[in-house]
């Protein structure tokens, strides 16, 4: 074992993410010296991103190694971290496909990343080449940990462990915490004061509970104050929030409604159900505030923002290099040096949560050392989340079904059990408009789900 770890960055192109995790990596004394391996399929941005990393490296004045490279499996050789950050096809063509021919059948979306017709087109289409890395990975690298950030997050982890299970591998996201911080704004607090544990699917977890940690080292339960607040008008309180556009409205009523929190934006779940978008309902609309269509307008902005930022990054003479709340140079750190922490990941269920599906991805806390991520058990949550987490597991479960036997009826069966599509179109209405995103999509999508 060397001094210090080898990281493969499989889609370092995105310069300001690969930039705020490795900025994380180089502020750790045992990853410090690590070699970086930036591999993308662009070579400009390859190129932006390999002169930002090396800055960095000078700036922090750390011995770390930086190579780029263009073949996928030359980068991971060797490799004891794999970092995947990449979306096929991107916003052009690809996400505005995935709004537009839904909205010419009368299905309207807010973001159409993580289920719905639009998340299941994007596993589609996805998952191929996370397979392509994990073939690659037991080639050249089969002890290294994947550390999994693409989106569909669960679709994208069920089919790796399902195809790959001696992968060892995690899927990151940061809704857990910025919820978290949201919470703790709304109620006045610093999010170091809360105590919580939280389970479920990515993006449709909850807290489980949510508790004050008191000077004297109790714990006061938070749910009466949110509770209370909500019912009030004082919360939401738009503080700490991801998309000022989108207040936190729908969480709260679902908070009012089954008791517990969630873990992902009121942008993003009121299209995993079948409450709050309704055709010829504009007043659920308004009194939500839901941000029907606005996500392809913000694309545009955060491709606009980040070109910007890799512009400045490449000209200006100094470089700020802030640590972020991901989690994956923790991860590593942990691993490599033994030190134990815990994050939230995205893992098979293999009897983790006990009325949810076995092999699901679920979203659970893990315990991370030298022994790897370490999923925790929950047992059973409270039957009416599962309820809802059960109607976007099926989808999800189907989609995995037709990557695996190469099947497009099973996306067709996907998108008709998926519940905001069953809640507004009818079974021709989705296996039309399903044929139809499959022609716009073609040679984006692996051959057999090509029409």
């Amino acid at each position: 074992m060397s001094e210090f770890p080898k990281i493969a960055f499989v889609g370092a192109g995105s310069t300001v993410f690969m930039k705020n995790i490795v900025g994380d990596v180089l502020h750790r004394e045992a990853l410090k010296g690590a070699h970086i391996a930036l591999m993308d399929i662009n070579e400009t941005r390859l190129k932006e991103s390999e002169v930002v990393a090396q800055r960095m490296v000078a700036a922090l004045g750390v011995p770390a190694k930086i190579t780029t490279h263009l073949n996928q499996r030359e980068a991971l050789d060797g490799a004891d971290f794999v970092v995947t950050a990449f979306q096929v096809g991107g916003y052009d063509p690809c996400t505005i496909t995935d709004f537009d021919v839904p909205k010419e059948f009368g299905l309207r979306q807010t973001i159409a990343d993580t289920i719905g017709v639009g998340g299941i087109m994007r596993g589609v289409r996805t998952v191929p080449h996370l397979w392509s890395v994990c073939e690659n990975m037991m080639a050249v690298c089969p002890e290294a940990t994947l550390l999994q950030y693409v989106n569909p997050m669960a679709i994208n982890i069920w089919a790796i462990t399902r195809k790959f299970p001696k992968i060892k591998v995690v899927g990151l996201c940061h809704s857990v915490q910025h919820t978290a911080a949201t919470l703790a704004a709304d109620l006045g607090l610093n999010s170091k004061d809360l105590h919580y544990r939280c389970a479920g699917i990515n993006h449709i977890a909850f807290f489980l509970h949510l508790q004050k940690i008191e000077a004297n080292g109790t714990y006061t339960d938070l749910y009466p104050a949110l509770q209370e607040g909500y019912a009030n008008g004082t919360f939401p309180t738009g503080a700490a929030q991801e998309n000022p556009r989108c207040k936190n409205i729908v969480r709260y009523e679902i908070l009012k409604q089954f008791g517990h929190f969630v873990t992902e934006s009121s942008e993003h779940f009121s299209e995993y159900v079948p409450w709050f978008i309704k055709e010829g309902r504009e007043d659920l609309i308004e009194r939500f505030e839901i941000p029907l269509d606005e996500y392809p307008t913000r694309c545009i902005e955060n491709i606009e923002e980040w070109q910007a930022q890799s512009k400045e990054l490449m000209e200006s003479s100094e470089i700020e290099i802030k640590q972020t709340e991901e989690y994956a140079s923790e991860i590593m750190n942990s691993i490599w040096t033994g030190t134990p922490s815990v994050i939230y990941g995205n893992v098979a269920n293999t009897g983790l949560i006990t009325n949810l599906p076995q092999n699901c991805a679920v979203e659970v806390p893990c315990l991370v050392d030298r022994n790897g991520v370490q999923p925790t058990y929950v047992g059973d949550i409270p039957p009416q989340l599962a309820g809802i987490m059960q109607t976007n597991v099926t989808p999800q479960g189907l989609t995995v079904e037709a990557l695996i036997n190469e099947d497009p009826e099973f996306i067709t069966h996907a998108a008709m059990m998926d519940p905001h599509t069953a809640a507004e179109l009818d079974l021709d209405q989705i296996r039309a408009m399903v044929l139809r995103l499959r022609e716009v999509h073609g040679e984006w999508l692996p051959a057999w789900a090509r029409v």
